[in-house]
């Protein structure tokens, strides 16, 4: 069966599921391997739970020929289609990219276009090989803009899902340190995030760009469409309002003034992005400031809570090096004299692990904390004199003993170290 027939299918069918579990009535299944896992095993299973089709790539499963379509490999099918399906949509795609605030961007983003245009956007970070080709195909003919969060932990994966995105717009966020054990370096992270900017540029697109970070500007030479955003000399320029748990930030023109409800200063960039594609777009210029204030953050990205006196800064869905040493930075100009910390450890950072480690300690020695709790990982293995815990569920058990009162706290650290389990 060809993917134009395929396609077909799909256009009855528009609701793909890769997961049993979340498995609607009518949606089509595709049978997904993975390392532990062979989806091949749940289809018949998926058709007596109501899919309408299921897509298969083992003969030995194809056992329902009317309603099984049988291919060399389910994973690249489901690229293909994706594909298929990109080149019916005649509208601006933005993808999005970057060490660090991806996801945060893409909301943002999100929810000013919102305000001017019926938008669609991936849905939570689902932005690696399956989750793009998934949002492509979860566009209806309805959207006017789609937003595109593109992930990558090696060479060519950027590449990859500009071929089956074809982007007309794109943002990198920034470069940092991130999956070194994948990209061997910094460097190796850059150029991996340049393979946006270089699609882009070879097919006339438009970048939007940090002025702010010359190494963007520096990147983005020869492309031939750039709009510009940050602190000054830019198209779109504001000013971070510091000192309060809250980001406010100051935009001249119409717009004046954005409360938001994310905490940092290193989500200045992310917001500013917000206002230059919004702008761009020409929502009109009322409605950008409320919509991007309106945004809450969710899924421990950046959020601010009380409990009882204590100011609570929970920023664990991941961590890195970039990402740490802004969020200790913005944490020291917050406008409180008690702080704790409550951080743990880094992944994916290869050979450079303990050492970016060590880096982290010493940036912490050069303040003064109430306390600072380092949990898992290389924290381990670094000479520090701070509470060390094994676990998140150890630290959780130390801060339920302090009985802080009027304390400011943050809480960060990569996924693995599960430290959203601090607050219990």
């Amino acid at each position: 069966m060809t993917i134009e027939q395929i396609y077909h299918i799909y256009l009855q069918h528009s609701s793909i599921q890769t997961d049993t579990r979340k498995l609607q009535p009518n949606d089509i299944f595709f049978a997904l391997k993975g390392d532990n896992f062979n989806g091949n095993e749940f289809a018949a299973k998926a058709l007596e739970m109501g899919a309408a089709f299921a897509v298969v790539d083992e003969a030995a499963y194809f056992t329902q020929p009317d309603k099984m379509v049988l291919v060399d490999n389910v994973l690249e099918t489901l690229q293909a289609l994706a594909l298929w399906h990109r080149k019916q949509l005649n509208i601006p795609f933005l993808a999005i990219t970057g060490t660090n605030g991806k996801t945060t961007t893409k909301e943002l983003v999100n929810a000013a276009l919102s305000a001017g245009f019926k938008t669609f956007a991936t849905i939570g970070n689902l932005n690696n090989h399956i989750g793009v080709p998934l949002t492509i195909l979860g566009i209806k003919p309805d959207v006017e803009i789609a937003v595109i969060e593109m992930g990558a932990s090696h060479q060519k994966e950027i590449a990859g899902y500009c071929t089956i995105a074809l982007p007309t717009h794109g943002i990198i966020t920034n470069i940092g340190k991130a999956h070194l054990e994948g990209f061997g370096s910094e460097e190796g992270v850059r150029i991996a995030k340049g393979e946006l900017y270089d699609y882009l540029r070879a097919n006339n697109g438009t970048v939007f760009v940090c002025n702010d970070f010359p190494y963007l500007v520096e990147m983005s030479k020869g492309i031939a469409n750039i709009v510009t955003y940050g602190s000054k000399d830019a198209d779109y320029t504001g000013t971070p309002v510091a000192g309060k748990a809250l980001l406010g930030v100051e935009v001249p023109g119409k717009i004046e003034f954005i409360q938001t409800k994310l905490t940092g200063a290193y989500n200045f960039p992310n917001v500013m992005a917000a206002v230059a594609v919004a702008s761009h777009f020409k929502v009109p210029v009322e409605k950008i400031g409320p919509a991007i204030a309106a945004y809450t953050p969710s899924n421990n990205r950046s959020q601010v809570m009380q409990q009882g006196s204590n100011t609570i800064i929970m920023d664990a869905y991941n961590a890195n090096p970039s990402s740490m040493k802004a969020a200790i930075d913005n944490f020291v100009g917050l406008d409180s004299s008690r702080k704790v910390l409550m951080l743990g450890a880094m992944m994916e950072l290869g050979t450079d692990s303990v050492k970016e480690h060590e880096t982290l300690v010493k940036q912490l020695q050069q303040y003064h904390w109430e306390a600072v709790v380092l949990v898992g990982g290389d924290f381990k293995k670094v000479n520090h004199p701070y509470i060390y815990f094994d676990t998140a569920a150890e630290a959780q058990q130390w801060l339920q003993q302090q009985q802080f009162q009027d304390m400011h706290i943050l809480i960060k650290g990569s996924r693995s170290t599960g430290m959203e389990k601090v607050l219990g």
